[in-house]
């Protein structure tokens, strides 16, 4: 299996420095990233480090999902999977506090009970959901 790269290239201190992160491998692009506005309500513009895991924690689960539910039986006509990835204090410093999955789906061929199995197999068994072990993960999953 391939590694994948990312690089973020930081100047100054941590309340008044800034860095851009590139997603490396893809060459999709290069963000703006800055502790204050990591910290702040409003992203601002930037992304965190939150943003990122949450994005690469939906994706997966989505992937996974699509799988299960291929395996169940199933066949799903539309997935949509959102992730918030909180940040909170810890001594030192901070910590990611939970993860929230919310799953919407249209599936054919499963009932509710049988998405449910599913959707929670998936959480269980995601590669980033397995990654993330040290944090709580929250699943609301339903059919539409």
């Amino acid at each position: 299996m391939p590694t994948r790269t990312a690089r973020t290239a930081w100047n100054g201190t941590l309340e008044k420095g800034s860095g851009q992160v590139e997603l490396t491998s893809s060459g999709v692009g290069t963000f703006e990233v800055s502790f204050p506005k990591r910290a702040a309500d409003d992203a601002g513009g930037t992304t965190s480090p939150e943003e990122l895991i949450a994005a690469a924690h939906s994706s997966c689960y989505a992937m996974q999902l699509s799988a299960l539910i291929g395996e169940a039986g199933g066949t799903p006509q539309s997935l949509d999977i959102r992730a918030d990835v909180s940040l909170g204090p810890d001594d030192p410093g901070f910590k990611l506090t939970g993860i929230v999955l919310t799953v919407r789906a249209e599936v054919d061929g499963l009932d509710a009970a049988g998405f449910a199995r599913v959707a929670q197999a998936a959480k269980e068994s995601c590669p980033v959901s397995k990654a993330l072990t040290g944090v709580a993960i929250t699943l609301d999953a339903a059919l539409e």
